[in-house]
């Protein structure tokens, strides 16, 4: 029993390694998750002492729980039996195959990696990039939304920033969930957008099955109160306006919202920037018919380079305005009650009319709009006499304007320094002249303003609103 036994070390290194893996999975690992679980359940208790909307525990529950409660859901049960007697396949090859769609949908929300990462890192970027704005924002009017319900936010799609962007100003109100496309599902991004919260979708996917689990994980969230935050156009804008709305996530939470269910409110916001980073890939995708945009991550790995260079240099300059504004709330419950035909329908194009009237107007969508409707050249003194025209009338019909620095003349010129810097326009002494092949990029900046003039003034909405500067 005593005796000595002789064994290969590669044997009992292995055996040790066993042994610590047994020791670990037994002891140590329950104890460092109960020890990290602990303070970030008390990191969630203090930061919903200051939100707005605190946390709710749906968006808080482990990944594997919620992908559990999603595939033995009802209507995903009954959606299973549906597809494999469609498809010819085998009920448990179905199942298998909702609870791939489950755990690709899915997120895995960290508060941590929220509140401690991305809102300081999306604080960071927009302003460096820009100069933040908050445009029209009635503090009192969203106070007054009801504390139990569920809060959508519902956006226009400029930029891949908007993410970034609307992060930042409403990090004090509530951790937002996004449906987030197919580009984001590369590593280590795609870790880093599941600890966010945001979701993935697929957009052209018209597999029934994965429709369906797709809609019961919205719903679900829905009903359990999570802030979220949808973009209706589906897409980015390839010319600047405000695309039709596409109803899919829309009509999820519709259909889901039974009597008796706590209300949701949806919450109009309306984006705009002086400059839209992706701008030229955009048009070149509306000039080809193709929504496969050329850019890729090491054009972006590059574009990116090239800025922090000229930060440490010393001669980059931020991409001019970006600025937010949100208009009047619309409760589910209230709209349902009024609206005559398809509610999903009607509720898509009022909400798409207020994220319209409420559409900031900043310098170079403001002067882009002047320039576009001249042929040839034009003096500085007569663009500023356009703006004067413009601005006026945008103030009387209440918009949310951003007029540098409340002059027109520095309006003007802080407009066409950054046309001339990316080459759009040049400027020869008191001259201004389009340069060659950028009429489209002025039309893209123009359009996102147009809808405020083309259906004139008495259109907008007047608004008490406060309009204040949210970075500098």
């Amino acid at each position: 029993m005593f005796g000595t036994v002789e064994i290969p070390i590669w044997l009992l290194v292995l055996i040790l390694l066993f042994a610590a893996v047994t020791f670990a999975s037994h002891f140590l690992f329950p104890s460092v998750r109960w020890f990290f679980r602990r303070r970030a359940e008390r990191l969630v208790d203090e930061l919903n002492k200051r939100l707005e909307r605190p946390i709710q525990p749906f968006k808080l529950a482990r990944r594997t729980d919620m992908i559990q409660r999603l595939i033995y859901d009802p209507e995903v049960a009954a959606a299973v039996g549906a597809h494999a007697r469609e498809t010819g396949v085998r009920e448990d090859v179905a199942f298998e195959e909702a609870r791939r769609y489950a755990r690709e949908i899915v997120p895995a929300f960290s508060a941590l990696a929220y509140f401690g990462f991305a809102t300081r890192a999306a604080k960071w970027l927009s302003t460096r990039l820009f100069r933040v704005r908050l445009g029209q924002y009635d503090a009192e009017e969203l106070a007054a939304i009801d504390g139990e319900a569920t809060v959508v936010f519902v956006m226009n799609h400029r930029s891949n920033l908007d993410y970034v962007l609307v992060t930042y100003l409403v990090a004090e109100q509530s951790a937002l969930s996004y449906a987030v496309g197919e580009w984001a599902r590369i590593w280590p991004l795609q870790q880093l957008i599941r600890a966010m919260g945001a979701y993935f979708i697929r957009r052209r996917e018209r597999n029934a099955l994965y429709r369906r689990v797709l809609a019961r994980y919205v719903q679900l969230a829905t009903e359990a109160g999570v802030a979220q935050a949808v973009f209706p156009e589906g897409g980015l804008s390839l010319d600047g306006e405000l695309a039709p709305p596409k109803l899919g996530l829309l009509s999820y939470i519709v259909a889901g919202h039974g009597s008796g269910a706590r209300d949701i409110v949806f919450v109009p916001v309306a984006l705009n920037y002086d400059r839209v980073i992706e701008d030229r890939i955009l048009i070149e995708a509306k000039a080809t018919g193709k929504r496969r945009f050329r850019g890729t991550v090491p054009s972006s790995i590059a574009f990116t380079a090239r800025y922090l260079w000229r930060r440490l240099r010393g001669t980059a300059h931020r991409f001019g305005y970006a600025a937010v504004s949100f208009g009047t709330p619309i409760s589910l419950q209230s709209f349902a009650e009024t609206a005559t035909g398809d509610v999903t329908e009607a509720l898509a194009e009022e909400l798409m009319h207020r994220i319209e009237r409420v559409m900031p107007v900043l310098p170079v969508p403001l002067v882009a709009r002047i320039l576009c409707g001249v042929a040839g050249a034009m003096t500085k003194g007569d663009l500023k006499a356009a703006i004067d025209r413009d601005v006026t009338g945008l103030r009387a019909a209440g918009a949310a304007l951003h007029v540098a620095h409340d002059d027109a003349r520095y309006t003007m010129e802080f407009a066409l320094r950054h046309l001339a810097l990316r080459k759009i326009v040049a400027v020869s002494g008191d001259e201004v002249r389009i340069l060659p092949g950028q009429a489209p990029l002025l039309a893209f900046y123009a359009a996102s303003i147009g809808p405020l003039f083309d259906a004139g003034a008495e259109t907008i909405a007047p608004s008490s609103a406060e309009t204040a500067p949210a970075a500098t």
